[in-house]
């Protein structure tokens, strides 16, 4: 079995020697400290090591300790542009891909990469000196998103959308066709790639580097019953490693070429051709040419698209919604790809309309799958803390959930289905009764409402594009020219221009000007992102520019320390709207008067079982005689104990007689449970209150452990509850 993946996965080729002399290139710039201290601060300690089974906190912490070490171990191979044989062993753990009704094929199953992290931290530093040269250079097209620091999905999806919609306005017929190269990454030649790089003017030590680091490689696979032996492999671009994907963009960057009338995006190895005309049968024609353009230019580079993941979406503005479709199809390869009713493009889903139901049913079917697996870490009166359960919606969930919403604005009735969804997990999430209003709800779990999530992840998405630099960023290159960046560089193949001299009816609104209600007219997608930051960008005369170290040549910016200074301003504006409109649009009780707040509070680091009862103490809604719910509002309120006063949170921790015994012993320094009681930060004051609920019971459910009435002993008559010691466990300050 070992041989017949070795056979399917590694195919066999014919090897590649790195250059056999090595000659120390003295023009090469020394390693200094600086890039090992930043090549190490991307690595995650918790990632899985290599053959070796040295983690990254291993050489964080000699780094830390000596920083000399790795200088003197690194610098000689910089300098001799050359990658030891020791470091191109990997481990490649073997597995099953689900849902598979057999087995018996090695393309059932995928492999992880383990590469040693002493080679990974080395492959960083010479990634960073690549990217810059490859920028200086101008090997990288400006409309390549993939897999570039400053760029995400979010940027090819906008530019997308924004050129779709634009080509539009002088009502043109717009289609796109989406491409995915096959084994991108496996079809790397290492030859075309010396070639490339040599051509484009890369220093010789760094194509040195690049040549040696890609010849004689070595693998180990890992499966049950796996001989365990090092085999050679002659693979393209080894996935797993932090500089393949640049290697790749530079590979295929022969790819990409301009389209008039159109436009072509890429990620990665996704691509995405853009045409508009008067007719779609003529968009056919036209992507029928560019495909084979491309076909050409691909199979010059031994690469191929796959058939398989070809789409084709012809773009529909709604005032064509009750025209006839156009079912044209395209031929791909001897194959017919007719035009789908919906695609999916790096993660979004996108219909003829840009209708964002499409796109948040399957993220919500998505989210509702993960939610029902991870709340079996926590069930009711078991399991998680409210602040891990925490970690989990909004670290896990709500990416899941919002995915795409910095991009689409989902409609009411969808917005009203997320927000079901999101109760579900603010419920499981603190624990508290289906009775406890809304706005409570999102307080008490630190998780804002759906629709304010939504907003604030609109507003930073608008803020990083409209601070990148625009020869690096195809979304921020499409900006307006009047938009006050430090750059006045603008994307050449911006359709912008066909807007001019258009109908009041069809011309788009000024990226200044607000969308008037009802929406008449509306901006272009990229002109509504920069409307979004007019309120946070007051004072202002210039808009900062992030990451502005990756342009080359670099202009004449102020300080980078003065624009990453206001930059983080802007976001804390941006971080103050979100709970000023948490305050405003979502209120809570008068009873309640505790602030929202993004971060879970000290008390969710409880045990559960204890962190419930206040959960639901403090909403107002818990077992207390004076929280009655819908079942019984006619209920006695008076304290079943001492029968002086209703049992709401506050007398019953600090002024129930029946109490007062357990409150001197436990409860001293405790005064007060209003919202800016010391009690709520002070993790020894949240550790008596714990222990004093846990030992009087109080919120507990009657039926089990039901109150009794005081006797003269001022200790209760029956025993203390046993509460398991979790219950009163209580997560570190630097966890909280």
């Amino acid at each position: 079995m070992n041989s017949v993946l070795l056979d399917h996965f590694f195919p066999p080729k014919e090897p590649f020697s790195p250059p056999p002399r090595l000659r120390p290139d003295r023009s090469a710039p020394p390693l200094t400290t600086d890039e090992i201290a930043a090549a190490l601060s991307k690595c995650s300690p918790t990632s899985a090591p290599g053959p070796d089974g040295v983690p990254y906190s291993t050489w964080k912490q000699v780094n830390k300790i000596n920083p000399s070490i790795l200088l003197h171990v690194l610098a000689p191979l910089v300098l001799l542009g050359y990658h030891p044989a020791s470091l191109k062993s990997s481990n490649r753990v073997v597995l099953d891909k689900p849902g598979k009704p057999s087995y018996e094929s090695p393309s059932s199953f995928r492999i992880i990469v383990l590469i040693r992290t002493i080679s990974k931290v080395l492959e960083r530093i010479i990634a960073a000196r690549l990217l810059t040269a490859a920028r200086l250079k101008g090997l990288l097209h400006p409309n390549q998103c993939g897999s570039l620091p400053g760029l995400s999905t979010y940027d090819a999806c906008l530019t997308l959308t924004n050129d779709v919609k634009t080509l539009q306005r002088p009502r043109l017929k717009v289609s796109s066709l989406f491409l995915d190269i096959k084994a991108g990454f496996d079809n790397v030649d290492n030859h075309t790639v010396s070639r490339i790089l040599r051509e484009g003017g890369i220093p010789p030590y760094l194509v040195s580097w690049v040549l040696s680091f890609l010849g004689e490689r070595s693998c180990t696979l890992i499966f049950q019953v796996a001989p365990g032996t090092p085999a050679p492999v002659n693979v393209g671009a080894p996935q797993g490693s932090p500089i393949c994907p640049l290697l790749f963009l530079l590979y295929v960057a022969p790819l990409d070429f301009g389209i008039p009338r159109g436009m072509m995006i890429s990620y990665v190895d996704d691509f995405a051709l853009t045409v508009a005309s008067l007719s779609y049968r003529g968009n056919i024609r036209r992507l029928q040419d560019l495909f084979d353009k491309l076909e050409r230019k691909a199979s010059r580079l031994g690469v191929s698209f796959s058939v398989a993941k070809t789409e084709l979406i012809h773009w529909r503005t709604p005032s064509q919604r009750h025209s006839p479709k156009c079912v044209a199809p395209i031929q791909i390869k001897g194959e017919l790809f007719h035009p789908g009713n919906s695609v999916r493009c790096l993660g979004y889903w996108f219909t003829p309309a840009l209708d964002p139901a499409a796109h948040f049913s399957r993220r919500l079917a998505l989210a509702q799958g993960a939610f029902a697996l991870i709340r079996r870490l926590s069930p009711p009166g078991a399991g998680l803390p409210p602040y891990l359960c925490h970690r989990l919606a909004s670290s896990l969930i709500a990416p899941i959930l919002l995915y795409g919403a910095d991009l689409f604005s989902p409609s009411v009735g969808t917005t009203t289905r997320l927000d079901t969804f999101w109760r579900k997990v603010q419920r499981w999430t603190t624990n508290c009764f289906s009775a406890t209003p809304t706005g409570i709800l999102s307080v008490e779990s630190c998780l804002p409402p759906v629709s304010l999530l939504i907003a604030h992840r609109q507003r930073l998405a608008a803020l990083r594009v409209v601070c990148s630099p625009p020869s690096l960023n195809p979304a921020t290159a499409r900006l307006h020219p009047s938009f006050p960046s430090l750059s006045v560089h603008r994307a050449p193949d911006s359709s912008r221009a066909l807007t001019r001299g258009l109908s009041s009816v069809y011309l788009p609104l000024h990226w200044k000007t607000p969308r008037p209600k009802p929406p008449m007219r509306n901006h272009m997608p990229v002109d509504a992102v920069a409307h979004r930051t007019i309120p946070f960008t007051s004072g202002l005369s210039k808009m900062p520019m992030i990451n502005s170290h990756l342009v080359h040549p670099v202009p004449a910016l102020p300080p980078q320390s003065l624009m990453d200074n206001t930059y983080s301003a802007l976001k804390k504006r941006i971080r103050e709207k979100l709970l000023e409109e948490w305050a405003s649009l979502f209120p809570t009780p008068g009873y309640y008067l505790h602030p929202p707040t993004l971060l879970p509070r000290p008390f969710m680091g409880l045990g559960k079982f204890i962190a419930r009862r206040i959960h639901q103490m403090r909403a107002g809604k818990s077992y207390l005689t004076a929280h009655p719910t819908w079942r019984s509002p006619d209920a006695d309120t008076c304290c079943p104990r001492c029968g002086l006063e209703p049992e709401t949170f506050e007398p019953a921790v600090l002024s129930c007689p029946s109490r007062q015994h357990s409150r001197s012993r436990l409860l001293y320094g405790v005064t007060d449970v209003g919202p800016e009681a010391p009690l709520w930060s002070s993790l020894p004051l949240l550790k008596r209150l714990a222990t004093f609920i846990g030992v009087t019971s109080t919120g507990f459910p009657p039926t089990m452990f039901p109150p009794t009435t005081p006797p003269s002993s001022p200790l209760f008559s029956h025993s203390p509850p046993r509460v398991p010691p979790t219950v009163f466990r209580v997560f570190s300050l630097a966890e909280v």
